[in-house]
C-alpha cells in the first residue's frame, strides 16, 4: 500500500515538474543550443588519421542511420517525456529520503522537508559537479566521455555524502567528514580538454561562442534550481497529502509492536 502510493505521489510529481522543466527550457536553453548549433558547420574539420579510415567511414556511417526527432513539436514532446522520467526518478529519491527523516524522528512539516532535500539534491546532482565540469554547448570540444562521466559521478557522489554526514552522524566529526567528501573530487581534479574548447572555429564564431557558452552555464543553472524548486513543492504536498499519514501509521506500530508483545 506505501509503495503504491510512493509510485503514485512520484507520477504526479513527475508530469508536474517535467512540465514546468521542459517549459524552461524552451525558454532558457533551446534557443541557445539552436545559435550554437548554426556554428557548428564553420568548425574545421580536423585532420583525418588515415591508419583508422576505415573505423571513421564505418563511425560515419552509423551515425547517418541514428534516429533524431524533428525540430518543432517532435523534439519537445521528447524532451517533455525525457524530463518526466528525470522527474519521476528524482521524485522517487526526494520521497525515499524524506520517509527516511521521518523514520529518523524528523518532526519539519512536509514542504520545509522536502525543499530541504531537494536543495541537496540540487548540490549534489548539479551545482558540486558543475563546478569542476560546467555545461557544454554543441561544437565544443571536451575531455573524453568516460573521463568526464567518471568524475561527475566522483563528485555527484561525494556532495551527497557530505549531505548524508551533515545529516546523519551527531558527533562534531561531521563537519570535517563532510568537507573532505566535498573536497575528494576537486583533489582528483576534473577532466579537461587538452586545448582551445572552441579550436576550428573562426575568431568571430568564437567569440560568438564564449558568449553563448557564458550565457548557457547560467541558462542550465536556472533549469536546474527550477526543477528541483518544483520538485520540492510538488513532493511536499504530495507527501504530506497521501504518504505521511500511511507512513507515519506503520512507523508507530513498529515501534509500539513490541511493547505489546511483552505486555500480559
Amino acid at each position: 500500500m506505501i509503495f503504491q502510493r510512493l509510485i503514485w505521489c512520484a507520477l504526479a510529481a513527475a508530469v508536474l515538474v517535467g512540465s514546468v522543466q521542459t517549459g524552461v527550457q524552451q525558454w532558457q536553453a533551446t534557443p541557445i543550443i539552436q545559435v550554437a548549433e548554426s556554428y557548428e558547420s564553420q568548425k574545421a574539420a580536423p585532420l583525418p588519421d588515415h591508419g583508422h579510415d576505415a573505423a571513421h567511414a564505418h563511425g560515419a556511417a552509423a551515425d547517418e542511420v541514428q534516429w533524431q526527432p524533428q525540430d518543432g513539436a517532435e523534439r519537445s514532446f521528447w524532451s517533455w517525456v525525457a524530463n518526466m522520467l528525470h522527474a519521476f526518478s528524482m521524485a522517487l529519491l526526494v520521497l525515499a529520503a524524506m520517509g527516511v527523516c521521518l523514520w529518523r524522528g524528523a518532526r519539519m512539516r512536509s514542504l520545509p522537508l522536502a525543499l530541504l532535500v531537494s536543495a541537496a539534491g540540487w548540490l549534489s546532482f548539479h551545482f558540486w559537479p558543475s563546478l569542476g565540469l560546467p555545461a557544454e554547448i554543441p561544437g565544443m570540444d571536451a575531455a573524453r566521455l568516460g573521463s568526464r562521466q567518471g568524475w561527475w559521478v566522483l563528485a555527484a557522489a561525494g556532495a551527497a555524502l557530505a549531505c548524508i554526514s551533515l545529516a546523519g552522524l551527531r558527533s562534531a566529526l561531521r563537519w570535517p567528514a563532510a568537507a573532505a567528501w566535498l573536497a575528494l573530487p576537486f583533489v582528483v581534479g576534473a577532466p579537461q580538454a587538452a586545448g582551445d574548447p572552441f579550436a576550428g572555429f573562426g575568431a568571430e564564431a568564437q567569440a560568438a561562442l564564449r558568449m553563448l557558452d557564458a550565457r548557457f552555464i547560467w541558462a542550465t543553472t536556472w533549469i536546474s534550481l527550477s526543477f528541483w524548486a518544483s520538485t520540492g513543492v510538488a513532493c511536499g504536498l504530495a507527501f504530506e497529502r497521501w504518504l505521511r499519514p500511511a507512513l507515519a501509521a506503520a512507523f508507530g506500530a513498529s515501534r509500539t509492536a513490541p511493547a505489546l508483545e511483552v505486555n500480559p
